[in-house]
């Protein structure tokens, strides 16, 4: 699918457009390729509130409030400014000389990137359903990657019993109070997500919010990761491709999209050989960690 920056805000396709034909990879371990990387945007267009849906040391974790106006009414978006700072939390990394990158959504400018409000933490949470062992020092050893190569404070909050896939809602204040949900991170088999059928090692996407008349921010995501693939690398030792297929969905959770050059790790396809984000994914970074601060979010 071409991508129109002009219409990219409403009509993102609910799935990255078709890769290439793959370039055969040299042989590993059995002549194993690496499957394809998707990315999988959730897109919803709900007016609630007035806002448009789209959808070092650890920080502390909020404490959950009341999900209520003062008229005791439901509400269907979180209290405005939850753990927003006067100022970005942190700042992001000087950007390599690179024009090798894309961004999944723009604001109405047609060029600013939407990108996560820097001035309040990214919680992230993990569905254990499915993990392997080593989930948990899996994902902190990657969030600390993309607080680094961000600026942006990713803040792990532990397990949860909410399952990846399927419709998600951005808000859910029964299980994570007043604020928006964190993003998810899970295994799942091809049974039970069938968007990880045939070539695909993860999806991984954001949604996104804003005041009406403002810009737009990342307010929540999901990564969820095909078990079994995970299972074979582990078995084959290759927990290097697991930590960079993890890298690669949290990418697009920050709001990277796929590029043609296959030495950049957001590349629609992979043989493994690149481990970690490289100048132009970096480049691309750096510019997703230096959005606005909303406070009315």
């Amino acid at each position: 699918m071409t991508e129109d920056p002009a219409t990219q805000r409403y009509a993102l396709p609910p799935h990255a457009w078709p890769p290439p034909a793959p370039v055969p990879a040299p042989p590993r371990r059995g002549s194993r390729v690496l499957r394809a990387f998707v990315v999988l945007v959730a897109v919803v267009g709900l007016v609630a509130g007035g806002w448009w849906l789209r959808t070092g040391d650890p920080l502390p974790v909020p404490q959950a409030r009341p999900a209520v106006t003062a008229d005791a009414a439901p509400r269907t978006v979180p209290s405005p400014g939850v753990e927003e700072s006067d100022e970005p939390l942190g700042a992001p990394p000087a950007a390599p000389d690179s024009d090798v990158y894309a961004f999944v959504a723009k604001q109405e400018d047609g060029t600013t990137p939407v990108a996560w409000d820097p001035c309040r933490p990214v919680a992230v949470v993990l569905s254990p359903d499915g993990a392997p062992a080593d989930a948990e020092p899996l994902l902190v050893d990657a969030l600390a990657r993309m607080t680094e190569v961000t600026g942006l404070q990713f803040r792990y909050e532990g397990l949860t019993d909410e399952l990846p896939g399927g419709d998600r809602a951005a808000y859910q204040p029964d299980r994570y109070g007043d604020r928006w949900a964190p993003v998810l991170v899970g295994w799942r088999t091809p049974e039970q997500e069938p968007a990880l059928a045939g070539d695909v090692a993860g999806l991984g996407g954001s949604a996104s919010a804003g005041p009406e008349g403002g810009p737009l921010a990342w307010v929540t995501g999901s990564v969820t990761l095909d078990g079994p693939e995970y299972a074979e690398l582990a078995a084959g030792g290759d927990a290097a491709v697991g930590r960079a297929i993890l890298l690669h969905e949290l990418g697009h959770v920050v709001g990277l999209a796929h590029v043609w050059d296959s030495d950049q790790l957001m590349a629609s396809t992979t043989s493994g050989e690149v481990l970690d984000f490289a100048d132009g994914d970096l480049a691309g970074l750096a510019q997703l960690g230096a959005g606005v601060c909303i406070p009315e979010l």
